[in-house]
């Protein structure tokens, strides 16, 4: 079966800043995979890399067996992102929010409004449609950037933090739908996110980096189980069974992820946590 994504020996710089260091990774059809990592660990840019946003050498990178170097347009028709980032637009409602990804996904004209329908439908959206994006909740927002990727069919769906800032009864609003659409429609995803608990629950299996580097992979069990043997090995006794957060701090150190003076990660960490937490604000 071909694979849902590839990547083999994926290795990225920025100047004399490594920010992925030979990272090979192999995601299941129809799986929920978690990439999990400290700050400056490397995931936004393989993110990037994925999708053909950073330029990779031919053979690293494919997408359902799509060169993502040699067939970028191929592999981004294959992909759906719902970013970090808040991409709704306020003052558009629903329907014309996804109408306008549509478009931008070039969905023929003729199938355009049956597909708008039918997303906004599957993240429960269809009866507030007609309501400017501006009156939705946190939750009802990031189902309608669920929406604006799943228009165009998508393969792979990218989320990226997909929960943040959301309360746990939209949380869960919002991973219903997720595994509603993956169970009949086969898409995989591939998610990013700080919630041990979130990764723990709804990841099939689950890659962990640390500056730029796969330190572990497996499934959430398989992980907390290794864990469980290391202790053993090491005479740690008596302590109570592991959860994916105690995995992820002994992989990543201090948790802290310092990849260095001058790195890649750390230019734009003051901007990335300053759109995070307007992110967060805006979804409150």
């Amino acid at each position: 079966m071909t694979p849902a994504l590839s990547c083999t020996g994926l290795s990225y710089s920025f100047g004399t800043s490594k920010a992925v260091d030979g990272l090979d990774l192999l995601v299941h059809p129809g799986e929920v995979f978690g990439l999990l990592g400290p700050n400056g660990a490397g995931k936004t840019t393989t993110m990037r890399a994925i999708t053909t946003l950073l330029p990779v050498p031919a053979g690293v990178i494919e997408v359902f067996g799509h060169d993502a170097a040699r067939q970028k347009m191929a592999v981004r028709r294959l992909l759906g992102y719902v970013p970090q980032q808040l991409s709704a637009d306020a003052a558009l409602t629903g329907r014309e929010n996804v109408s306008l990804f549509a478009r931008v996904f070039d969905v023929p004209r003729r199938q355009r409004a049956a597909r708008v329908g039918q997303a906004l439908d599957a993240v429960g959206l269809g009866p507030q449609a007609h309501r400017l994006a501006a009156t939705y909740s946190g939750g009802m927002v990031r189902r309608l950037e669920l929406a604006q990727a799943l228009v165009s069919a998508p393969r792979l769906m990218i989320l990226d933090e997909p929960t943040i800032g959301l309360d746990p009864i939209a949380r869960d609003s919002v991973w219903d739908r997720i595994t509603e659409i993956r169970t009949g429609t086969g898409m995989t995803v591939l998610v990013t996110t700080h919630s041990m608990d979130e990764a723990d629950q709804r990841c099939d299996r689950i890659a962990l980096m640390h500056l730029g580097r796969l330190r572990a992979l497996g499934t959430p069990a398989q992980l907390k189980s290794e864990l469980v043997a290391h202790r053993r090995k090491s005479g740690e006794t008596g302590l109570p069974p592991p959860t994916l957060e105690d995995v992820f701090r002994y992989h990543s150190g201090s948790g802290l992820g310092d990849p260095g003076p001058g790195s890649a990660d750390e230019k734009g960490a003051f901007r990335d946590v300053r759109r995070t937490r307007r992110t967060a604000h805006r979804l409150g």
